[in-house]
């Protein structure tokens, strides 16, 4: 079930609020001596293609959003614990300051759940007077807050909270539980009590536990959907952020200082930006449009150069991705974006000139922004990773074709971008078609006749939040385990087959990687090298050399999967995973973050779901 949508007209906040809060929690902010440490969860069993080395080189943009909002916020002694370059960290040992943080936060997408479970089970070891308020978010907590509680008296660990939204929400929290903090009393002792005096329930975008006994909650309080910020120029800026990094390391602690900012570059050498936000299209795999109301947000280009231009001067990074959902999804602002960053100079120097960035487009708008495409190389973008899911547009119809998607790709190489498209395999597509474009190493030798610089070829999964995920549990489709082996959350991203109805599912998984094997393999590599007339002959070398890399930990890591499901006995879900903690809103109602089937949520009419009112 996709998130619902608030009211029409209360979807965003009202413009400033953002600035406004900002500037009150500095105010606030002198008054409390607090240490911060926010934890980003990573699971080193997910590291293949497609993401592969940019998974360590790329701090990730959620993490480092909530670090910037809380320096900007006045809360200097913050540091951000990357898994990615720390992960023997262990939240119970941590000390900054000198002291025990007085906030933790963890942030977990799902595929990385695994770690951050373990970190949240970490931290209630400490004694619970001591403990730090623990907060939850991330896109696990978005689609799934329930699991930051457990459930099982045995083993009883959970979050305070879960912020299920972005930066204003975390910051609202803050505020209300700051101001009824006590002389010396700890913040997690003033935010039970905010808590239950019902402070908290006029905050959208929260999940927190009431009641319960031997460690496990009676029920969720869920306060709804968030507003969202409608300028993203009403973010904090992203570059102090850097400062607050935790150096690599493989202590279980804290080291007296963050990363040195002149050795940021080393480690950080992709910088992850947020663009814009949102999608106008509504494909059923997809939480993205619902979890963004349907809107479509950005940051003037103005502000994006001075952001580009700030990181490179101050920690040498060159290279950037966009963490955008589709950058090209309004043709308009994004044209202004690029004509922007392209006449932005800084020291006499033009920034498209010292910059290189890419990020995600959809190929239907490569073809409406094709004479935009010049001044997209101009503004420094090198790469940019398209969904073309399925040329056939049987999985999904999102404006491609065979015709479409080759022309897409001659007129990014004609500009010197590389083209980088993703595929979805998916049950009714096979291998091989001797006839037609069907086949999964059809349209892959067709990209690579095309110009592909990469490819990436995953498996349709189901994905909390969208239209398809319960579809997809109560056809049969999900696997629960094979050979004895459970399905874990780190192979949930698409690289593992872990959602088929097909006869014989290992197939899909032995068709990825052969597919990967076609594309990226020593002949093509010598063959990009020979070609004359390839503008982009060497970049096209360097993915070739890690894609062939990330091919060999892909294998390693999905052949026993295979093998189970081609041998062991495949037991799979009817029902999707909800909280085994009823969940209500804040007078009662529906939770809005809930799946139906959920205990204790009322089953409100189809209207009552559709508004949150």
């Amino acid at each position: 079930m996709e998130l619902p949508c608030r009211s029409p007209g209360d979807i965003l906040l009202a413009p400033g609020a953002l600035v406004g809060i900002r500037a009150r929690s500095r105010a606030t902010a002198r008054q409390h001596d607090l240490a911060t440490v926010i934890a980003c969860a990573f699971d080193h069993r997910s590291r293949m293609l497609p993401f592969i080395y940019a998974d360590l080189r790329m701090p990730p943009a959620g993490p480092r959003a909530i670090g910037a909002a809380m320096l900007d916020s006045g809360f200097d002694k913050t540091r951000i614990v990357l898994q990615q370059w720390n992960r023997h960290f262990k939240p119970s040992l941590a000390r900054l300051d000198g002291r025990i943080p007085d906030i933790f936060m963890v942030s977990c997408m799902r595929v990385h759940w695994a770690r951050g479970r373990d970190m949240l089970r970490d931290v209630c070891r400490i004694e619970p007077s001591q403990r730090p308020l623990v907060i939850f978010g991330g896109s696990k907590a978005i689609y799934e807050p329930w699991d930051a509680f457990s459930a099982d008296a045995g083993d009883p660990w959970a979050a305070d909270a879960v912020v299920t939204g972005e930066e204003y929400v975390l910051l609202a929290l803050l505020e209300r539980v700051l101001s009824v903090r006590g002389r010396g009393e700890g913040v997690r002792q003033a935010f039970l009590r905010a808590r239950d005096e019902g402070l908290l329930d006029a905050i959208p975008g929260l999940v927190y536990a009431r009641g319960g006994r031997d460690g496990v909650p009676d029920e969720l309080v869920d306060t709804g959907i968030q507003r969202l910020a409608g300028d993203l120029d009403e973010l904090p800026p992203v570059g102090p952020a850097f400062r607050l990094l935790e150096a690599p390391g493989r202590r279980a602690t804290l080291a007296a200082t963050a990363l040195a900012p002149g050795r940021v570059g080393k480690y950080a050498t992709i910088g992850c930006m947020v663009l814009t936000i949102g999608c106008r299209l509504s494909c059923p795999y997809c939480p993205i449009p619902a979890y963004n109301q349907r809107r479509y947000r950005s940051k003037s280009g103005a502000r994006i150069a001075e952001e580009m231009h700030e990181l490179n001067r101050d920690y040498g990074i060159r290279y950037f991705f966009g963490a955008d959902d589709n950058f090209f999804d309004d043709k308009e602002r994004a044209a202004g974006i690029l004509e922007s960053i392209a006449r932005a100079e800084f020291d006499g120097a033009r920034l498209g000139r010292k910059v290189r960035w890419g990020t995600e487009v959809c190929l239907h708008d490569v073809l409406a922004m094709k004479d935009h495409l010049r001044v997209a190389h101009d503004a420094g973008v090198r790469a940019l990773w398209m969904g073309v899911e399925d040329m056939t547009a049987t999985l999904i119809r999102k404006g491609q074709s065979v015709d479409r998607t080759v022309e897409a790709l001659r007129l990014l190489r004609e500009n010197r971008i590389c083209p980088m498209p993703m595929l979805m395999h998916h049950d009714m597509q096979p291998f091989h078609t001797r006839q037609g474009d069907y086949g999964l190493i059809n349209q892959v030798k067709i990209l690579r006749k095309a110009g592909a610089t990469s490819i990436q070829v995953l498996m349709v999964t189901p994905s909390p939040g969208s239209r398809s995920y319960e579809e997809m549990h109560s056809s049969g489709q999900v696997i629960e385990s094979a050979g004895h082996k459970r399905v874990e959350p780190y192979m949930s991203d698409g690289g593992y087959v872990v959602a088929s109805g097909h006869e014989r599912p290992w197939r899909k998984q032995v068709n990825i990687a052969a597919a990967y094997a076609y594309f990226y393999n020593p002949l093509r590599l010598a063959g990009v090298l020979v070609r004359r007339g390839n503008a982009l002959r060497y970049k096209d070398a360097v993915i070739q050399a890690m894609g062939m890399w990330g091919l060999a930990h892909t294998v390693r890591r999905t052949l026993g999967w295979a093998l189970r499901l081609r041998f062991g006995a495949i037991k799979r879900m009817t029902v999707s995973p909800t909280s085994r903690i009823p969940m209500r809103g804040p007078t009662g109602g529906a939770a809005s973050h809930a799946l139906p089937g959920t205990l204790g949520l009322e089953h409100a009419a189809a209207e009552g779901f559709a508004t949150v009112r």
